[in-house]
């Protein structure tokens, strides 16, 4: 049988079924699901998993498919990758003009935790926003990412938003107090439709500690815990270049690059020149080099995995 992930808490998951429709609360045969040695958790919500029910309402879960997009994070505490959000279409990085404030690095960081899913950043409390976050923002839009603007309390942008995920799963992460879990709310209104997870553990609240899977009128969304703090997951250090898209690609002397003023770089050429940001790239560079201290996973302790 084939599972839809929808809620997963300490390696409980309550999934939907594919196959028949109901609502599953499902554990990971064995201790170690093979395959996803290397992660915090070896399932997301989002994930499409395969299994087999041992009552009418529980299952075991055997296999993870393999997943087409993720948005993960560097779990500090464990030394090892979090994935928070499987599958979805888009990412969506709702950030805040104040309370809390925009800040850039932590916004390319999320950009650098999504793979293989179309980015999209919001401009949350549009309302609050001065000239200076605008002008910040102009430089995402300049380089190619779409960025909208939205208010839960003017309804800037709502509409814009929905015709934007209308047909597609989009994950929305960010900041603590961004006001993420309030769009959400926004946007789904009293129309959501989880089955039991509404019923059970939603009960119409956005507000969350873990990730939640909601399906609404002609889209489907993944509600992540907002966050202080952002790691980069551990992985090659030239797949961050993905998250810079400005970054020229096979233009340097050398195959390989990482774009750190090695023999033949161009890249501070192009920052010099004002081709390329000056806080972009030193973004950029702060993300390589927290990645290259951390500890090889040969000398990461295995057992502290949850």
């Amino acid at each position: 049988m084939r599972f839809q992930i929808r809620r997963s808490i300490n390696n409980i998951y309550t999934a939907f079924s594919l196959d028949d429709g109901h609502i599953y609360t499902c554990r990971i045969k064995g201790k170690v699901m093979k395959g996803r040695e290397s992660e915090y958790s070896p399932a997301a919500v989002g994930d499409i998993a395969e299994g087999e029910p041992y009552s009418g309402n529980e299952a075991l879960i055997t296999r993870i498919l393999d997943r087409k997009s993720a948005f993960q994070r560097w779990n500090t505490k464990r030394e090892l990758n979090q994935t928070i959000a499987a599958n979805q279409d888009i990412s969506a990085i709702v950030v805040s003009p104040s309370s809390p404030p925009f800040r850039p690095r932590f916004l390319d960081r999320a950009i650098a935790c999504s793979s293989g899913a179309e980015i999209l950043i919001i401009l949350n409390k549009s309302d609050q926003a001065d000239d200076g976050v605008y002008d910040s923002l102009k430089l995402y839009s300049d380089i190619g990412f779409n960025v909208i603007h939205t208010s839960s309390v003017t309804g800037e942008g709502i509409e814009e938003l929905k015709s934007i995920i209308k047909g597609k799963c989009t994950a929305f992460a960010g900041q603590s107090g961004v006001g993420k879990s309030t769009l959400v709310n926004a946007l789904t209104g009293s129309r959501q439709r989880i089955g039991d997870v509404s019923e059970k553990y939603n009960r119409g609240r956005h507000t969350t500690n873990h990730s939640l899977y909601i399906e609404s009128d002609g889209f489907s969304i993944i509600d992540t815990p907002g966050v202080r703090e952002l790691e980069v997951p551990f992985e090659d250090l030239h797949l961050i270049s993905e998250a810079f898209p400005e970054l020229p690609a096979g233009r340097c002397l050398y195959d390989g690059c990482l774009h750190q003023g090695e023999e033949g770089c161009i890249v501070p050429e192009l920052v010099e020149d004002g081709r390329i940001s000056e806080d972009r790239y030193d973004s950029y560079l702060r993300i390589l080099s927290a990645l290259s201290e951390r500890k090889p996973a040969y000398m990461r302790n295995r057992k502290s995995r949850g």
